[in-house]
């Protein structure tokens, strides 16, 4: 919460580690998620803004060789104007905020401006990212010592002030940062100064990233070795002895989805598990929330006059309770009743909830709910659902002579999608639609970015607006209904109906070859 006015905010200059999200540590997801303002760059996981509030101001002011960039002097100024105004302003960097990520410029601006600041450190990429690659930077016997160099110095400079003779001579592993486009003249230094040409080297790409590539050499055919494989920043180059240990202590597992990016369409809240599994077997994923999840507003919940209470999403599950804790209720109001998840994952949420369904279909469709129930007695049914849910639940029940009641708990609203997540989107090897809303709030924001289908409202044939080599993933007949409403079709369609199954059925496409990987 912010403080008041006439006190200054505090700066919050944060490491987000290499890329694995799962490498964000504690303290700076609790900083993300409390954040008033957030500044963040480029390299940061993908992942890392999912926790923070919907209230709060995301700036992007990244940096990128030969591209865009947001000025030093302007991310300082930011900085400063909202802590001036009393905000809580996380300062979000990939890596460590300390290690070339320019925290000690921001620290001092900080300083000289009378701004309160923390350093939250992160893990640095020449530490995690070779050791993704099984290099350890120091190992006894081989490398008592490490050196963090930059590759990349700034070009404004008159001459260099890496001691290139100092480094030549150091005793221990030597890592670079942002010098794959030096590579050649890195090592030609090296060597000039007097470096073993025959020492070990390596590159890798895109450390502890979905996509992660590690190439190795010597020191005189590592720059030729990472231009033949592609090799692209961000990368950092590993000079020692302990390179070699790549081939013996590599542990990363084959990965099926490496090379492949994969858009996920579901709202941010949502996407985080699919977003996580999908990287575990190798995706980039690129998130393109095109719904949000919105509870609607309702008097408290009692549910003691229902003997079947049936709850049709996952995202009813939190909703359902708030009503439930509105009447002074918890879980045990509901012993009185049958409990019916419509799926796995609505199951899993009810669970958590303390709740075991009494029935649970094999395939998450609401037809399959009513051949579940086709046994169970019913006189009274609460039905807890979205505002837009389909009737085929409560119309089969009625037509038993049950009298059903229906709770729109929760609505799903579109999310703007930015320019740019749309068209990495719409380039990706994958786009996963799990819902209809999914699909139609997708391709109004396709018709607004000006990339529409000459059928974005579903009459008459559609054209796909993806690309020519994008395979779309439906998690199942509803949502592939919705698909051909409008003139598309699925290239794949998840026999379970939930997040697995559409995991299932994309591994097994990947597989098949139906989809070449973007990278080797």
């Amino acid at each position: 919460m912010a403080v008041p006015e006439s006190e200054p905010g505090r700066v919050y200059l944060v490491g987000a580690g290499p890329g694995d999200p799962g490498l964000l540590t504690a303290r700076a997801l609790q900083l993300i998620a409390s954040a008033d303002v957030i500044l963040y760059d480029r390299l940061i996981p993908a992942a890392a803004l999912d926790g923070a509030r919907e209230d709060a101001l995301q700036l992007f002011v990244g940096k990128e060789g030969r591209g865009p960039s947001v000025p030093q002097e302007e991310t300082e100024a930011l900085l400063i104007g909202h802590a001036r105004a009393g905000r809580t302003v996380v300062r979000l960097k990939g890596g460590d905020p300390f290690v070339f990520g320019r925290g000690g410029e921001e620290a001092l601006a900080m300083r000289a401006a009378g701004i309160p600041f923390e350093v939250v450190p992160g893990i640095t990429a020449g530490i995690a990212g070779a050791a993704y690659a099984g290099i350890p930077v120091t190992h006894r016997g081989i490398s008592s010592a490490v050196a963090l160099v930059t590759g990349h110095e700034d070009p404004e400079k008159d001459e260099t002030a890496i001691d290139w003779a100092a480094l030549a001579a150091f005793p221990g592993t030597l890592v670079f940062y942002m010098g794959v486009g030096r590579l050649a003249q890195i090592a030609e230094a090296l060597i000039d100064a007097g470096r073993d040409a025959s020492q070990p080297a390596a590159v890798v790409e895109n450390g502890t990233l979905p996509g992660q590539r590690a190439v190795g050499g010597t020191l005189e055919t590592i720059a030729e070795v990472a231009r033949a494989s592609e090799i692209r920043p961000p990368s950092i180059t590993v000079v020692g002895p302990v390179a070699a240990l790549a081939a013996e202590l590599s542990w990363l597992p084959p990965r099926p989805l490496r090379g492949r990016t994969v858009a996920v369409t579901r709202a941010r809240a949502q996407s985080s598990e699919l977003a996580r599994r999908l990287e575990a077997q190798g995706a980039s994923v690129v998130q393109a929330p095109v719904i949000r999840v919105r509870a609607l507003p309702g008097p408290p919940l009692d549910p003691s006059p229902y003997d079947l209470v049936c709850v049709t999403s996952a995202n009813g599950v939190a909703p359902l309770f708030e009503r439930l804790e509105a009447g002074g209720r918890d879980a045990r109001s509901l012993s009185g009743a049958r409990v019916a998840a419509i799926g796995p994952g609505t199951a899993r949420a009810l669970a958590e909830r303390g709740i075991a369904a009494d029935v649970v279909p094999d395939r998450f469709v609401a037809e399959a709910l009513v051949e579940a129930l086709a046994e169970v007695p019913v006189a009274r049914a609460l039905v807890a659902r979205a505002r837009e849910g389909r009737d085929v639940l409560p119309d089969a029940l009625r037509a038993r002579g049950a009298e059903v009641d229906v709770l729109a708990l929760y609505e799903t609203v579109p999310e703007a999608l930015s320019p740019s997540a749309l068209q990495t989107a719409l380039n990706a090897d994958y786009i996963t639609f799990t819902s209809s809303s999914t699909v139609r709030y997708f391709l109004d924001a396709v018709a607004a970015g000006g990339q529409g289908t000459s059928d974005a409202s579903g009459a008459g044939p559609g054209r796909p607006p993806w690309s020519a080599g994008t395979r779309v993933v439906s998690i199942g007949p509803v949502t592939s209904e919705t698909l051909r409403a409008h003139g598309l079709e699925a290239d794949v369609e998840a026999e379970r109906h939930d997040i697995d199954g559409v995991l299932d059925a994309l591994l097994a496409d990947a597989a098949s070859g139906a989809s070449e990987p973007a990278v080797s």
